[in-house]
């Protein structure tokens, strides 16, 4: 075994990987362009052996890139350590196919493979393990100033951590080879050199075993070893404890921002080696002097310089480096062909601040990670935590907004528009203008079902987009079919005396999966901001963070997953929080104010965006006289539901506000703990199915211009309720169309032009759902409801009775009536605002 000055630990694991990481060693002083490609190579195998060692190993064919991407997924790397595997992924592509690459690149990537090493042994052996200092390798022949200079700085890290009999080894080691005549140091060159040659053609061979290695790290993983969540843990554990110096995390940084489309390049595109603005190019010139000392980079777009970034190394506190970063704002100096940007603001003579570790953000060290920000352009503009650095684009059309301008223009502007509004509907935009203004970036609107969440929004977002407030929003769904009809309400929604919404604005819908510039309003649903934010195998096709400034969320409760049929999308999901999780990241991700709407705001909910700035109750709608009440529930009891269905019931929830003598359900938790699922799977029978037909048969009738939504069980479940339906109509009714009663679930042809047709035809007047329906769909026809399931979520039951509290002139509607067959109603009526509404005569 040849010997390695850093990566020696690693040989109980696998002799390849410490043959390739002394490869990297031996080329960085004659070759550092293959010393980087060795690193690659050892940062591939080492992934492929984590993936290996966690039971996630496919192929030693993998592309790394889909990799990474699937063991970030799996939480196997967290994020710091897959930006690092990416980091060397990309450095040694670029020496493989460019022929390029400079010793300082090959010292950084030779720290980052070392702290990569490190974080695999404290992962998968010694949990304590004390790495020691980076010991540097020999300096090239030709090594620049600022190269000697770190390796200088290396040595002497290291000299201060040695034992005195350690350092007189090493310095005895060094006096030996100095003294080497010309001769011998051509001779022992000539067999290092046949030594190494050597080294390279094991490592070739060793390829062949490879994949028999890799398979047997698998099996290994099967039999006894840590658990995927133990390694998660420890591996989280692990990665807070690596430790770039500053300059391995400047190279880290350097591809960050030329992901988000900067010129970076902290060794060449620096002031003091001639670097300075150009007219259309967006730089990212390093060290650029100010009177109050040098900014590590200052950002210009074309020859205004708009930013300004402290970059620290891994372990500094980067939310106090923003005062660093203000200091050089103030003392920036407009000179060398720099244009004017607007400022100055006070003192500030640069508009945008940034401090910096490298580190990717995480929650749980949120002064310690991510990217720290501040507009200083107003002192009341508070420093935020982003996930990724700003594109050039996004920092232009920042700085041209004028937010207190678009404010007061707000509050001049009466609230008109060419269709009517409601008074809660104007004082839920009032109250949403009016946070915006005082700087809150998430806020939740709670209006209950039916009371027009929809127009309330394209409302508000018309108002904010004509006054300039923001220049692109992301209007998320959570399903195709909520999709396709916000986008219908947007083509529709006249907003002046002719022209409608997206006549005015321009509309992308849910086809398109990314805006163009002339977007302003991008229609998506939260699966594919997923998959585009969380699944991206790299790290440059993530949408960068300022692609929306303004995130509208519709429907935005989460919790009735707690009891949905999955779709194909969402199977990717390990369960209920793993999705909330990744909802919740994808928000995080992008640089933007976020607004919640729902009917339903809980727990989850507020944790999220807030506790709500408006409220619009059921109630309060149904004594205003624009929601139906529902008359009391006709309990459909059959010989099953009385003796043959067994369940638990769920703890009550209590949370008494004195102040309003309610019961508080914005706080509360959606999961009601009931035993849903074996309850369940017992309805899905012919004779309960028939019992319940025969019974509805007795109130529904079919030639009625009314609508009715059944919620069914499973998908199975449903054909056998249609059929009953049908039967025990005809029993009643004579003939009736087959398509009088349909099913309405993910697994029907072409289902979102059915939803169209429950909605504005005849046909079909009965729909049988699981869950597709539950929210969202508007269908004001629909009079019955019927419960042929039970539900974990309060939420999804509060959602399932919204499904008809919408007024409907056309059918003469007035009430709703609900048919419970499996004693839905009287289990949750006392965690739901949807009780019947008792007013109270007295009171005038």
């Amino acid at each position: 075994m040849v010997a390695t000055k850093n990566f020696g630990f690693l040989k109980p694991y696998d002799a390849q990987l410490v043959r390739l990481a002394a490869l990297a060693e031996h080329f960085f002083q004659i070759d550092p362009s293959t010393s980087l490609i060795k690193i690659r190579q050892f940062s591939e195998l080492l992934a492929q052996i984590v993936a290996a060692k966690t039971g996630l190993f496919v192929s030693d064919q993998e592309n790394q890139a889909d990799l990474l991407g699937r063991l970030r997924r799996e939480r196997v790397l967290p994020t710091e350590i897959n930006e690092c595997f990416h980091q060397l992924r990309k450095a040694g592509n670029q020496a493989a196919h460019s022929f390029t690459g400079s010793y300082v690149e090959a010292l950084a990537g030779l720290k980052i493979a070392r702290q990569l090493a490190v974080w695999f042994h404290r992962t998968f052996g010694d949990r304590q393990f004390v790495s020691g200092p980076f010991i540097a390798p020999a300096e090239p022949v030709d090594a620049t100033i600022e190269l000697k200079g770190e390796l200088a700085r290396l040595r002497a890290a290291l000299a201060e951590t040695e034992s005195a009999a350690e350092r007189a080894r090493r310095e005895a080691a060094e006096h030996a080879q100095a003294r080497l005549s010309a001769e011998e140091r051509a001779r022992q060159e000539a067999e290092d050199r046949a030594q190494w040659e050597q080294l390279a053609s094991e490592v070739e061979q060793a390829n062949t075993l490879l994949a028999a290695e890799l398979a047997a790290f698998q099996t290994a993983s099967q039999q006894g070893a840590p658990t995927r969540a133990a390694v998660v843990e420890r591996a989280e554990q692990a990665a807070s404890e690596i430790d770039l110096d500053e300059q391995a995390t400047r190279a880290i940084i350097d591809r960050l921002l030329t992901e988000r489309g900067w010129l970076a390049d902290t060794q060449n595109l620096r002031y003091s080696l001639g670097a300075r603005p150009a007219a259309g190019k967006s730089l990212a010139i390093a060290e650029w002097p100010t009177e109050t000392g040098p900014a590590d980079y200052a950002l210009f777009i074309g020859l205004r310089c708009v930013a300004v970034v402290e970059a620290k190394r891994k372990r500094k506190n980067v939310s106090a480096a923003i005062d660093q970063a203000e200091r050089y704002s103030k003392g920036f100096k407009a000179s060398d062909g720099t244009e004017p940007n607007g400022g100055p603001w006070g003192e500030h003579r640069i508009p945008f601040v940034y401090s910096t570790n490298g580190r990717t953000y995480l929650k749980q060290l949120e002064t310690e990670s991510g990217i720290w920000f501040r507009d200083v352009r107003r002192p009341t503009n508070r420093r935020r935590v982003l996930a990724d650095w700003p594109t050039p684009d996004g920092l232009r059309a920042q700085l041209e907004m004028d937010n207190a301008a678009a404010d007061a223009s707000l509050r001049a502007e009466p609230i008109e528009f060419a269709f009517p509004l409601r008074p809660y509907q104007r004082d839920a935009i009032s109250a949403v203008e009016q946070a915006i203004a005082d700087g809150q970036r998430e806020m939740l609107v709670a209006m209950a079902t039916g009371t027009g969440k929809t127009k309330t929004a394209i409302a508000m977002l018309a108002r904010l987009l004509n006054a300039k407030r923001f220049r692109r929003v992301c209007f998320v769904v959570d399903r195709n079919a909520l999709g396709i009809q916000a986008a219908d309400e947007f083509r529709n929604t006249k907003i002046v005396t002719a022209r409608a919404f997206a006549d005015i604005f321009g509309v992308k819908g849910l086809n398109d999966v990314t805006p163009d510039d002339e977007t302003k309003v991008h229609i998506s649903t939260i699966q594919s901001l997923v998959k585009r934010v969380i699944y991206a195998s790299d790290p440059a096709t993530v949408p960068p963070i300022d692609q929306y400034d303004l995130i509208l969320v519709d429907e935005c409760h989460r919790g009735y997953l707690l009891d949905r049929e999955l779709s194909d999308q969402e199977l990717q999901f390990r369960d209920q929080a793993d999705y909330v999780s990744s909802y919740r990241r994808v928000l995080e991700h992008f640089d933007a104010v976020k607004i919640g709407l729902t009917a339903t705001p809980a727990l989850h909910t507020v944790d999220i965006f807030g506790d709500p700035i408006f409220s619009y109750s059921y109630r309060q709608a149904v004594i205003e006289n624009f929601l139906v009440d529902h008359e009391p529930p006709i309990a459909i009891e059959t010989v099953l539901s009385r003796g043959g269905i067994e369940y638990q019931r769920g703890d009550e929830i209590e949370l008494f506000d004195p102040r309003s003598g309610t019961v508080d359900l914005t706080h509360a938790p959606d999961d009601v703990r009931f035993e849903v699922e074996s309850f369940n799977k017992q309805v899905v029978t012919v004779a309960f199915n028939r019992t319940v037909a025969d019974a509805l048969a007795g109130y529904i009738d079919p030639n009625l211009p009314e609508k009715t939504l059944i919620f069914a069980a499973s998908d199975a479940h449903a054909d056998i309720v249609v059929e009953q339906m049908k039967g025990a109509l005809e029993a009643v009714y004579g003939e009736i169309d087959d398509g009088a009663v349909r099913k309405i679930t993910g697994s029907v042809d072409r289902v979102g032009q059915l939803i169209k047709k429950f909605r504005n035809d005849d046909l079909p007047k009965i729909a049988v759902t699981v869950d597709l329906l539950t929210t969202g769909i508007d269908v004001p026809k629909i009079a019955n409801l019927v419960f042929l399931r039970r539900v974990n979520s309060r939420i999804l039951y509060e959602q399932m009775l919204g499904r008809a509290t919408r007024k409907c002139e056309e059918i003469g509607k007035e009430t709703f009536r609900i048919f419970d067959a499996v004693d839905l109603y009287p289990t949750l009526q006392n965690l739901t605002d949807m009780k019947p509404v008792v007013v109270n005569p007295n009171i005038g």
